[in-house]
């Protein structure tokens, strides 16, 4: 199975912006596993601004622009660090690739990222995604990790998407907000109802909120491609996905 796995902020760093040690660690060894047992997995990982913020500890998330880029630089190598440390402990070797928009909009320059990405997974490398956030304007920014997740997705020709967020898939109402809220494990085809759970944005430190998960979840169903929200907090959920057991997530079926 070929996987596209999102992994937000929020899931890898604390409200400080500081690594969440324990998590991305547990993260990595089960993304490993997946791997050593045959499935080809592609990492989208948000976290570059959030781990810069923490490394350079500012008090919070910049809003001026080229602070925020600034933060990306200084947090993109901490992030690519700490993965080519952890998951060279599991012998697999990573990659990073770093895109914008454009790179999806122009045919040569997405030719060329399939190729690369291609070849990659023929090589057993274990491709990890972000945004180029040191140089992207709005002008050429895909926005988010959830809808680059879901561009990552189709042009790899996934066979799933899984989008790991703070909450445990698509709610009734806002878990954070209503107690009564329920869990929905499956939905079929994007009913305008779902749409209207969307909500507003994620986290403090992230970008992306329900609504653009399920933005991405559309993208994807157009390559025939499920998409799965579930909980960050614990990685070993990606077990009971990748083998179809029913549990605490998400799943969108394209059909």
């Amino acid at each position: 199975m070929r996987l596209v796995i999102k992994v937000g902020t929020s899931t890898l760093a604390h409200a400080t912006g500081k690594l969440n040690i324990k998590r991305t660690g547990e993260l990595c060894k089960v993304l490993s596993d997946l791997k050593n047992a045959g499935h080809e997995v592609v990492l989208v990982s948000s976290g570059a601004i959030g781990m810069g913020v923490g490394k350079l500890a500012l008090a919070q998330k910049p809003t001026d622009i080229p602070t925020k880029q600034a933060a990306a630089a200084v947090g993109q190598c901490e992030l690519m660090y700490t993965y080519d440390r952890i998951f060279t402990e599991y012998n697999h070797t990573v990659a990073q690739i770093l895109l914008t928009g454009s790179d999806f909009q122009a045919e040569d320059r997405h030719e060329n990222f399939n190729n690369t990405i291609k070849r990659l997974l023929e090589l057993g490398v274990l491709p990890i995604i972000n945004e180029n956030d040191t140089i992207a304007t709005e002008e050429i920014k895909v926005g988010d990790n959830d809808t680059l997740s879901a561009l990552v997705a189709v042009s790899v020709k996934a066979d799933l998407l899984v989008i790991l967020s703070d909450v445990d898939g698509l709610y009734s109402a806002d878990p954070h907000k209503d107690e009564t809220a329920s869990l929905i494990q499956e939905v079929r085809g994007m009913p305008d109802w779902v749409l209207t759970l969307g909500g507003g944005e994620g986290s403090n430190l992230g970008t992306g909120g329900m609504k653009t998960k399920l933005h991405a979840a559309q993208i994807a169903a157009t390559a025939n491609c499920d998409t799965v929200i579930a909980n960050g907090d614990t990685p070993n959920t990606l077990y009971d996905i990748v083998e179809g057991k029913t549990a605490k997530y998400t799943r969108f079926y394209c059909e």
